[in-house]
């Protein structure tokens, strides 16, 4: 089980994001003396840290940096300060993600998923997230997310798509295709498939996805 460290002070947003979690399966831990984090930190030992900026006695800038000198932990900021410089500065000072509030409780489930994924096990399959640039799918609830930007998928379009990520470097055969949409039990020809391709293009474009999947001439497709 992952553990999740909650760092936020408002205790509203603390117990709604900690209810959202348990009901995934993950173990949360809200930190409550603000002037020790990194005892909370140290006892509780989580998988990842969800830090808000704006916080008594020191703000989440700071906590990001003495964590960082005893660990690698994924950190995800979330924070109302939606301003360039703030973003920069939590990444460059070790932060993983950065989440504006408000937010979409799905949008931070699949955000704390892909960024487990990315430092634990990219093969977990409690982690039904798959994360390309700034491309986020999750297999389990047919979605795609883009910054705060969402689009549903059908079940074959997602199968599609999550083939191509788990192949992002790799030409996928629309043979390989074909067989995956084969097993949705319902037959599926070569047009068939084009249809279904050309339709998830125009899906990702809509929340600003251009151009992430490109046609290789008698051979298949491939993300960029």
């Amino acid at each position: 089980m992952y553990k999740i460290l909650i760092v936020e002070d408002d205790n509203t947003i603390s117990s709604i994001i900690k209810e959202k979690l348990d009901k995934w399966g993950y173990e949360v831990s809200i930190v409550s003396d603000f002037n020790d984090i990194l005892s909370d930190y140290i006892s509780f030992e989580p998988h990842l840290i969800l830090m808000d900026i704006n916080l008594p006695y020191y703000d989440g800038f700071y906590w990001c940096t003495k964590i960082r000198e005893l660990s690698n932990i994924p950190i995800v900021f979330i924070s109302s300060r939606d301003t360039d410089s703030d973003k920069i500065r939590a990444i460059s000072q070790g932060g993983d993600d950065y989440i504006e509030k408000p937010f979409s409780m799905d949008l931070l489930i699949a955000k704390v998923q892909a960024t487990l994924r990315r430092a634990y096990s990219y093969s977990d399959e409690r982690l039904n997230i798959l994360q390309h640039k700034d491309m986020i799918l999750d297999i389990e609830r047919l979605r795609v997310f883009c910054g705060e930007k969402e689009i549903e998928l059908t079940k074959n379009e997602s199968k599609i798509l999550c083939i191509l990520m788990r192949n992002y470097d790799k030409v996928v055969n629309r043979i390989r295709l074909m067989n995956a949409l084969w097993d949705d039990e319902s037959f599926v020809d070569d047009n068939t498939l084009t249809v279904n391709v050309n339709r998830l293009r125009r899906k990702l474009e809509k929340i600003g996805l251009e151009g992430y999947i490109k046609t290789i001439k008698g051979e298949g497709y491939r993300l960029i």
